[in-house]
Formats: structure tokens, sequence, C-alpha cells
């Protein structure tokens, strides 16, 4: 009997393969740490090969969990990071290892293009302000100088899109991701504007089909049912990007309540659901994102600043790094599991920390590849307890910052991500936000998501809603109200998170600057 959906989620930080039942209850999971390199100058790249060979050994280590996996299953579905540029040739081989998100080599690039009088045309198509990160801004580096490598090159994918060439042997891309990069979300397709915009209308030979996985899927190849152990010909979907695919996992589709919805990850997104194009609120500074939605005419309007967790996981390696000096040992889980303690101990709001702790700078609510963290009113008075304190903030006032550039902050919060198992994040971002906070018992709210697009397109469910109704809401846990005391502190503070890193934007350029020269 075939009654099994496996959702693929290959991430930055780990690659995923979870299986789970017609009715969204997962039944087992695998996983392996994915592996990248940083390069001198802002690169960060993957190896294609290698992310193949370990999402398929993920599919066959799902196998010894769940009993004759290969015949139960209904179909495969995979998503995965968003943004770079990850390029094959003709005969399907690489050209060169992966562009990530991570990768800031295009910051001039972008800096150049944004402030083109026609970047706002672009803006208006794709709903998105362009970042180093992005598809378009690598093409116009690799174009000036790695004009070799593109001639050699026959598509150009993201992450997921490769994955699944090497299940179906078909080159494609989901609606969100091709759109959102280099079309208009309005039409769910390329916009040749946004070509010229970019100066690449001559690369457009590089851009696959669009398909979308509600309605299409593709046979699972023998060469890839040999790798994985799964039977050829099975169904394989290709859901959208892992923001989207997250967001649907963790309850941003609700179209009563219209929660805002945010993704504590290695970067933080934050969403809110449109209904129409005209509900798509577009700012002045050209930032953000809008994706398209696995349903007719919904969208997700998005803010991302650039690092999240990679902050908490920054100042606890400073105590971590001082006690390792003495020869004490402490893992990343029992520095956080100090966490609460360290903030019960120190004052709201007595220092601003801005987390901007990427080598690539920050790309929501505005964007500047020289960004850099730091913290704005250290005093004598102040501890390392006052400094954790004052990183969670900063994530918080982040995603506050990030909210207000797409309209009314919402009332709600559904969070997501590992750092939504910190009680102590959960309350300081709901008091900066001033919203209730929800969280899922779902563990795997990407690989879900992407499960749930297979679902729909396979015909188990009529309708998106119809899967969320069984999938996602009887998994959401109760409001954790927001702490108006709490509240209060942090509305007085805002204003002054904003002041800072306005006024600091010149200090970033010159620090970058005298390291150029």
């Amino acid at each position: 009997m075939k009654n099994v959906l496996i959702g693929i989620d290959a991430g930055t930080s780990v690659i995923k393969s979870v299986a789970f039942d017609t009715a969204g209850r997962q039944i087992a999971a695998t996983a392996l740490p994915n592996r990248y390199e940083t390069l001198p100058g802002g690169g960060a790249e993957q190896d294609l090969a290698r992310t193949w060979t370990d999402t398929a050994t993920t599919l066959r280590q799902l196998a010894d969990k769940v009993p004759n996996l290969a015949d139960r299953v209904i179909a495969i579905a995979v998503t995965g990071q968003g943004d770079g540029t990850w390029l094959i040739d003709k005969a399907g081989e690489p050209v060169a290892k992966g562009w990530l998100w991570l990768d800031a080599r295009a910051a001039a690039v972008v800096e150049e293009i944004r402030a083109r009088p026609e970047d706002r045309l672009r803006f208006e198509k794709t709903g998105s302000g362009l970042a180093a990160c992005q598809q378009g801004s690598q093409f116009v580096f690799m174009k000036r100088n790695m004009p070799a490598m593109l001639s050699g090159a026959a598509t150009a994918f993201h992450c997921k899109d490769w994955l699944y060439f090497r299940l179906t042997g078909e080159r494609a891309t989901d609606p969100s991701e091709g759109t959102f990069t280099f079309g208009d979300f309005r039409t769910r397709d390329y916009s040749d504007d946004v070509l010229d915009v970019l100066g690449i209308a001559d690369l457009e030979h590089l851009l696959p089909p669009i398909v979308d996985g509600t309605s299409h899927s593709a046979g699972l190849s023998q060469a890839a049912a040999d790798a994985s152990g799964l039977i050829a010909g099975t169904p394989v979907v290709l859901a959208y990007v892992d923001v989207v695919c997250t967001a649907l996992g963790a309850g941003l589709f609700d179209r009563q309540r219209k929660p805002g919805c945010s993704i504590i990850g290695s970067t933080g997104m934050h969403m809110r659901l449109a209904e129409t194009p005209d509900e798509v609120l577009l700012n002045t500074a050209k930032t953000g994102y809008t994706m398209t939605m696995p349903a007719p005419g919904v969208f997700a309007q998005m803010q991302s600043n650039m690092a999240a967790t990679l902050n908490i996981d920054w100042v606890l390696g400073l105590a971590s790094g001082i006690l390792a000096s003495q020869g004490i040992t402490r893992s990343n889980g029992e520095m956080i599991a100090l966490v609460d303690q360290w903030i019960a101990a120190s004052e709201p709001a007595s220092l601003i920390y801005q987390p901007y702790v990427s080598e690539a700078g920050e790309r929501g609510p505005f964007v500047d590849a020289n960004a850099r963290a730091g913290f704005v009113g250290i005093s004598s008075r102040h501890g390392y307890a006052d400094m954790v304190r004052a990183v969670f903030e900063g994530l918080a006032f982040a995603a506050r910052d990030c909210y207000g550039a797409m309209g009314p902050l919402p009332s709600e919060i559904r969070l997501t991500g590992g750092a939504a198992r910190s009680s102590a994040l959960r309350k300081i971002l709901g008091a900066a936000v001033g919203s209730d906070v929800r969280t899922s018992a779902r563990e795997e709210a990407g690989a879900a998501g992407a499960a749930m697009i297979a679902a729909v397109c396979l015909g188990l469910y009529p309708s998106m809603d119809d899967c969320v109704g069984e999938w996602v809401s009887p998994l959401l846990g109760e409001a954790e109200p927001c702490d108006q005391q709490l509240a209060a502190i942090y509305e007085a503070m805002a204003p002054s998170y904003v002041m800072a890193h306005e006024a600091l934007r010149p200090v970033w350029r010159s620090i970058a600057a005298s390291k150029v020269n």
C-alpha cells in the first residue's frame, strides 16, 4: 500500500529526508550535515556532486527506518536553500561549485544596480530587493569576471533545482524562486524587463522552465533509483523554495487570522500573507522579497535579516572559547542551557546590539553589504549576561524592523526554526514586535511544506487550504501572550535601534574602504 510522502529539505546546515503519512504525521527522518567552503573575497561555495550524494544517502538511510519504504512511497518532494547559482553544462555535469546565498562577491554589483533609476522597474516587477546573494547579481559578477565559466554553462539552477534534476533528469525551477529573481510575481513567469535592467538578457538561455509543483511532477530516473534505493518512476515534485515551504508548514497560510511568520535559523525570515497582488506593499527602499505561494493568487511578502542564530553562536562562542583556553570544555547545548539564567540576571534594553554579524552584511529591511554587528551603549557596569541579552534583543528588534517595512505589525507571529525552542527568545520577540507568539509541534516544517505540495499535486487534497487544515492547524500550540510591561520598554527603545543602524552606515562604509586600501 502506498501511504508515505517524502520531503527532502537541503538546507544550509543540514540535508534532511523526512517521511510523512498522508495525514501529515511524521514517521521518520534522516539527516547529514551540509558542507560548504568560504573563500577569500566573500565567496561561499558548495560541491554539487557531494550535495547529491549526501541527499541520496539520506534517502537510503530513511529506508532503514521505514519498513518497505520503496513500495510505500506515493511521491518525493524536494526543497532547499534559496538564492545562489549552481551551473551545469549540456551533459548535466557541474561547470563549477555552486555559489550559495552566503556569497558576498557581488556586493559592489548590487550597489551599482540599486543606484540606477531603472532598478525601480525591476523591483516593481519582482517585488524583491536586489542583494548579493541572488542569482541575478551573481550573474552580473560572473559575466564581468568569469565569462569562460558562464560560456561553458547550459543551465543555471538553485540547490533544490539541481537535486530535482538529479532525481528526474528534468531541468526546471519553481515559481517562487524563478519570479523573485528574474520575473513578475503577478504573472508567475520570467520578465524581459528584469533581465534588461540587470544587463543579462544574453544569459536568458541559462534560465530553466518554471514548473508548479502543485500540478507538475516527473518520474524518478533509474539512475536516481539506484542511488537512493527507491523505485524508478516514483513521482517527484519540485517544491517551492525552502522559506516558502517552511512558512507553509509553520502556519503562514491562514487566510482568516493572517499572522506573521518568522523563521529564526541561520538567517531570519519574517513574512506576511497577501491574497492578491494589490495586497503586496512595496516600500520606497526597494527591499524585501515577494514570493508566490503554492496556491492560486497568493503571495508571501518577506523581509529577511541576513544573520539570526549566527549571532547567538558568536556570543556563546566567546564564552566557550575563554573556557576552552582554561582547559574547560562546554558544548553548544550546555551554553544554550545557561541563556535563560543570563537573561534573567540582566536588565531589559540596557544595550543596543545590531545583529549584522554576517560577512555578507545586511539585506533587510535595508541592503548594506558593509553592515557589521556591534554594541551601542556599553558602560563599565555591563557584563557578559547583559551582552547575551542584548544579542537576543537585537534579533527581536531586527524582526520588528522587518515587519515594520511591510506594513502594520502583526498581532500574532507563528515562529519556527531552531531558536523557536528558546522560551527567552519567544518572550523577547513577542514583546519587541508587540505580538502573541505561537509555535508548532511540527519539527520539520520545511520538509513538511514540500510534502504538502506533493500531496496537492497527487490529488490527496483538493486544495492547499484543505491540506493546511489537516497538516498544519492541529499542530499549532497555544498562543503565548505578549508581555505588555516588557513591550512598553521595547517600544521606547525601538526608535534608538533604527537610528543606530542609520547613523553607523557611513562608518561601516569607511571601515570597508580602509580594508580595501
